[in-house]
């Protein structure tokens, strides 16, 4: 039985996720990794070296470069009668492409899994979190999101899979790509980074921000936000941890004016070590924090990036 791992990469290099990904996909049979893109030598080498992987199939084409979920999907599709399950991070990217594979076939879609029961059964959150569901596909092709932080990560050296080139697909013509507008940073990027510093509606200003990027910098981590920071503009979209946003498991998670509502817990109460900073000591954040700091942050980041200091 072969199951089919959807790539996420920049055509540079592979993204983390997919690494957790390939773990699951290897509790399930044989391992192919499929690699669409531009100019993509470079990560499907990478993915040809990943422990598990048996065969890495290339799809290197102008349509692929960006990414665009509809020419994606009709090529995964023409590739699925091949495979008994497709798996893809259950990142931004996968929750584009994966919805319009199983749309496509005519197949339900089990989204964020966390364990493998067997070939045909899965376990996930459902209810914010709060409750896990365990589903079971009849489905011939079963098309399956992973919640990465449910996986450890594939070692990235040992494999010698062979890659195989195959052809594109057509282009489906839905979609074009206008632009991108990036947001680039030397901090370690946030679903993958050790250490996290979240701030929330407590913050203010996207000015006041400066203060937990500060102390990011000397811990070497990466800065979140609360959907309520983000919706009240103080940083963007893609700072969001919670349920809408990204979901985190760092060793180290410090949420800095974050109340703790359900929906933002979701995305990062698996942590390692949860702290946090709150001036109102029933926040529900200080219920799932191993640590609590009940004091006004505009007091204890100063004196959090001071200590660091010495």
């Amino acid at each position: 039985m072969s199951i089919l791992v959807i790539a996420e990469h920049d055509n540079s290099e592979l993204k983390p996720a997919t690494l957790n990904t390939v773990t699951a996909a290897a509790a399930l049979g044989d391992v192919h990794i499929l690699v669409a893109g531009a100019n993509c030598a470079a990560p499907a080498d990478e993915a040809a070296k990943v422990e598990g992987v048996s065969k890495v199939l290339k799809a290197d084409a102008d349509l692929y470069a960006n990414g665009l979920a509809e020419n994606l999907a009709a090529l995964i599709v023409s590739l699925a009668s091949g495979y008994s399950h497709v798996l893809a991070p259950a990142t931004t990217s996968g929750k584009n492409v994966m919805p319009r594979v199983a749309a496509l076939l005519d197949v339900m879609q089990v989204s964020e899994i966390i364990e493998v029961k067997s070939e045909d059964t899965f376990v996930r959150p459902i209810y914010a979190g709060n409750a896990l569901a365990t589903v079971q596909s009849g489905d011939s092709v079963k098309i399956i999101t992973v919640r990465t932080t449910g996986f450890d990560a594939a070692n990235g050296e040992g494999g010698s899979a062979s890659v195989e080139d195959i052809s594109a697909a057509d282009d489906a013509g839905l979609s074009t790509f206008v632009g991108a507008e990036l947001t680039k940073s030397e901090r370690p990027e946030l679903t993958s980074a050790g250490i996290v510093i979240s701030g929330g509606r407590g913050m203010q200003s996207g000015e006041n921000f400066s203060m937990l990027e500060e102390i990011a910098d000397k811990l070497g981590a990466a800065v979140g936000a609360s959907r309520a920071a983000v919706d009240a503009g103080f940083v963007p979209n893609d700072y969001q941890v919670g349920q809408t946003g990204k979901v985190v498991a760092p060793d180290l998670y410090v949420a800095v004016g974050i109340s703790g509502a359900i929906q933002h817990l979701a995305g990062m109460k698996d942590s390692k070590v949860i702290v946090a900073i709150n001036k109102d000591e029933d926040a529900p954040i200080f219920q799932v924090a191993d640590y609590g700091l009940v004091a006004d942050l505009f007091d204890a980041l100063p004196s959090l990036s001071s200590e660091l200091d010495n």
